[in-house]
């Protein structure tokens, strides 16, 4: 007779999970503790068989063998190249000349740049701060309101979550069982209309308060006559077109077919290395700076996935996704119940955790509800991460107003950081209801279907764990039909 019922093994072992890292124990080692634990608990309560640890060689093998993972490391490496480089420094002055004459100019400049750094570096840390170091004190000098420019750098630096290349569509889509190149579609047009409400926005400052984002003076933005303004001209095309070209290099050679995701990251690793080589940039210790923060963000996301998969072994095992189905299924609202709850979730998860344990721990026990109610994966997929953009952008936790916060002057307040960011907080809130109300931005033609019937549960007959289940797939499943 098992000392704790199989029912209460899974609410127990995801509160002990929780007390592992609200006490501040590594993630990855506090799922994976976690995982051996209740699996050491469950075998010798004769509630799982210990064949089934069998299974993780397989499972760490099939991690260390996917191609879609390997996309990570290459486009992390691109976007650290080209920040190293100096490519956002030369984009915001030159793109900032563009736009000075007008007000409002440079935060319309930082917008534009924010998308062209989040289509080349999918790292919300590295825009953020590239664009906070060079464009804060040149706002601050020309008069730019506090709130106003600080809010435009933050919101602008999340683009990257959203924008394509994104870390989190490719690692979303791989949790999800999407192609990449699907989420990168779907996500497209709704980052592209995230982005005009930004300008619309700057548009709407520069006519309610004149003062608040004024003009260049004229000296600063000149082009010049005969000579001179050919000069710039050029320059402005030597800084623009290499990027924009650098973008349909990686994502044009995805959207067409011609390349998966793995090779455009490879393709744009490479051209970031070349486009810093004729910058003059490309050096020993850049290389070396770039490899290294590579080197550790890939191994923070490959322990996060370990860990994941030794805690969704067991977790599955006890029937711990039954309980989420569960959970999940008596929420009152039905399917529409579900949405919203997971969207509450995500964003409140989204002050703590950052963007890799939640798809590595949460995302996982939500997927197969979604599925299984006939909810659109990819349209789930954009949701979920126009959703986390929004919650790394809410005061006080959100991660890109730490980061800016980090890089800002003294004499930016932090409630200044604060004010500033609420306003794209309310648009991005606006871009969740667009894709919720108007499924079509994100899946064009096709419908979101949502059945109306209840689901049925029927558990497998066969014995979990087959010897020939191979590597990454889960070892159980349960079966559902309506």
């Amino acid at each position: 007779m098992p000392i704790i019922p199989l029912e209460w093994l899974p609410p127990i072992m995801f509160a002990v999970l929780l007390v592992f890292m609200v006490s501040g124990f590594p993630v990855a080692f506090a799922l994976a503790a976690n995982g051996l634990l209740f699996g050491y608990v469950a075998i010798e309560q004769g509630l799982m068989s210990p064949a089934l640890l069998q299974a993780l060689p397989d499972r760490i093998f099939g991690i260390m063998s996917n191609d879609t993972l390997l996309a990570i490391p290459f486009f992390t490496f691109m976007g650290l190249v080209l920040e190293r480089s100096g490519m956002a420094e030369d984009l915001l002055e030159t793109i900032g000349q563009l736009f000075g004459r007008v007000r409002g100019g440079l935060a319309y400049a930082v917008i534009l740049v924010g998308a062209l750094l989040a289509a080349t570096t999918g790292v919300v840390a590295a825009s953020v701060i590239s664009m906070g170091l060079i464009s804060l004190p040149v706002m601050l000098k020309y008069g730019y309101s506090k709130p106003v420019a600080t809010g435009v750098i933050a919101a602008s630096g999340t683009l990257a979550q959203i924008l394509p290349p994104s870390l989190v569509l490719i690692v979303l889509g791989d949790q999800l069982g999407v192609s990449v190149g699907e989420m990168y579609k779907g996500a497209m047009l709704p980052a592209l209309m995230l982005v005009g409400l930004f300008m619309l926005y700057v548009f709407a400052v520069t006519r309610l308060q004149q003062g608040a984002l004024p003009a260049l003076p004229p000296d600063v933005c000149n082009f010049g006559s005969g000579n001179v303004g050919l000069r710039k001209a050029c320059t402005v095309l030597f800084v623009l077109v290499p990027p924009v070209a650098l973008i349909f290099l990686v994502l044009g050679t995805i959207f067409l077919g011609i390349a998966t995701p793995t090779e455009g990251g490879a393709m744009g690793a490479v051209g970031a290395l070349v486009l810093a080589y004729f910058k003059k940039r490309l050096n020993l210790g850049m290389l070396k700076q770039s490899i290294d923060s590579t080197t550790k963000l890939s191994c923070f996301v490959l322990f996060i996935l370990i860990g994941s998969t030794v805690f969704g072994l067991t977790f599955r095992a006890v029937e711990g996704d039954l309980w989420v189905e569960h959970l999940m299924g008596d929420l009152p609202g039905g399917e529409l119940g579900f949405l919203m709850a997971v969207q509450i979730l995500i964003f409140v998860l989204g002050f703590f955790l950052d963007f890799f344990e939640i798809a590595f721990i949460v995302i996982p026990l939500l997927a197969p509800v979604a599925d299984k109610l006939g909810i659109d994966m990819v349209w789930f997929g954009v949701m979920i991460a126009m959703n986390m953009q929004t919650s790394f952008l809410t005061p006080p936790f959100g991660f890109s107003l730490f980061y800016l916060r980090s890089v800002a002057p003294k004499v930016i307040k932090t409630i200044e950081i604060y004010k500033g960011s609420m306003p794209f907080i309310a648009m991005q809130l606006i871009m969740v209801a667009v894709i919720f109300i108007f499924p079509e931005v994100v899946t064009q033609e096709k419908k979101v279907k949502i059945v109306d019937k209840p689901l049925s549960l029927e558990l497998p007959t066969q014995n979990y764990g087959d010897e020939n289940d191979p590597g990454g797939n889960q070892p159980f499943v349960p079966q559902f039909s309506e």
